[in-house]
């Protein structure tokens, strides 16, 4: 059972409907529990009916945890892993009143500022906990250091996208719905328009490019910051502003584009790697990432790991920076080209799918086994 707060269009939750599409089938019998009942994602699901909803009728309803304890039950789950904080406390604790083999937790950032009513829940639960599993090393790290489990139970397992799914392909279909010229330059930012995103740098980098009639921007999500950005591109000629788009035209969207634009603040960027990243360099387009030094986004896009760069690094909060970059990117066309083609082959060869449903099929395999 993979209980998570909510199934929108969000990194995690994406994982979620990953899992429970392509978890091997003969090995796992997997449901999803969603603590809301909003749940645009659950249309992605190959079985509807894998989807139970516990609606939480307040922020801090403690009923949660019994109703969970008794679907788990019900279900006869042997192993339940959660998303997201209130959906990790309501399986730590329900897990082990349902009597679980395995509880199984997640962390999928690094060095955020947690609350301290969090910490204090995720360290009085951490006697229901088994195993957590982080999408990235410094993830793993980090939520050492503020929850403490022993480092023996963590396991990384890295993000991974469906390759096939997310391929290169002709960009016409979409720019045509959309009424972009085909041959104009398209720069992206598609994903969460929250607040801490880095997303103010947008609107000014669309009008510095307002009087060149080649260049259009795509800015496509949903979030605290949309309304303001919204307003900031109203009457750009060269904005197309979209909503969160379903999985199943993602990659229409993705192929859409010439450039990625993936802006983050200064001192905010994570060190682990973001999902919507390893859909871009699938996509065979090259990424323009504001990112501080040594963080998984500029190590990857900057070249330093694969060996190939998969687009341009630059500084965090600095307009003009990020300017010279697309300005960069739109007169070189070979130069696109050559860093799509390495971003490509990055994904093919390190973020496969299949390498990660197997990696995660192994751990939960060991650790069941050890534990009956």
């Amino acid at each position: 059972m993979l209980v998570v707060s909510n199934l929108e269009y969000g990194g995690a939750q994406r994982q979620v409907v990953e899992l429970a599409n392509h978890l091997d089938p003969a090995q796992f019998d997997v449901r999803i529990c969603s603590l809301s009942s909003y749940v645009p994602l659950a249309d992605d699901l190959r079985r509807r009916d894998q989807l139970h909803v516990i609606t939480k009728q307040f922020k801090f309803d403690a009923t949660v945890v019994p109703r969970l304890a008794r679907l788990l039950r019900r279900s006869r789950t042997d192993v339940v892993q959660s998303y997201l904080f209130d959906a990790d406390i309501a399986a730590f604790l329900a897990g082990r009143l349902a009597g679980c083999a395995l509880v199984v937790g997640s962390e999928r950032n690094a060095n955020y500022v947690m609350k301290k009513r969090q910490v204090m829940l995720y360290r009085w639960t951490r006697p229901c906990v088994d195993m957590l599993i982080a999408n990235s090393h410094a993830g793993a790290e980090f939520n050492q250091r503020v929850v403490g489990y022993p480092s023996s139970r963590y396991r990384v397992v890295h993000n991974g996208v469906d390759t096939g799914r997310f391929a290169p392909a002709a960009a016409d279909a979409m720019r045509g719905e959309l009424g972009i010229a085909h041959d104009a330059v398209v720069a992206l930012y598609s994903g969460n328009m929250g607040a801490k995103q880095g997303l103010e740098l947008l609107a000014p980098l669309a009008a510095s490019f307002e009087n060149d009639p080649n260049v259009h921007f795509l800015f496509c999500g949903d979030g605290a910051f949309r309304p303001t950005l919204e307003s900031l591109v109203s009457g750009h000629s060269n904005v197309t502003l979209l909503a969160l788009q379903p999985l199943d035209r993602l990659n229409d969207l993705l192929n859409a584009a010439d450039i990625h634009l993936l802006p983050q603040r200064a001192g905010a960027a994570d060190l682990v790697m973001p999902s919507k990243l390893t859909g871009m360099l699938s996509s065979g387009r090259p990424v323009i990432a504001t990112a501080d030094p040594g963080t998984q986004v500029a190590r990857v896009v900057a070249g330093e790991f694969p060996s190939q760069a998969c687009g341009l690094v630059v500084p965090a909060e600095e307009p003009a920076a990020l300017h010279a970059a697309v300005e960069r990117l739109i007169a070189d066309s070979a130069l696109r080209t050559q860093l799509g083609a390495n971003a490509r082959c990055h994904a093919v060869r390190n973020l496969g799918k299949q390498q990660v449903l197997e990696q995660f099929e192994r751990d939960l395999e060991g650790l069941v086994s050890a534990i009956r």
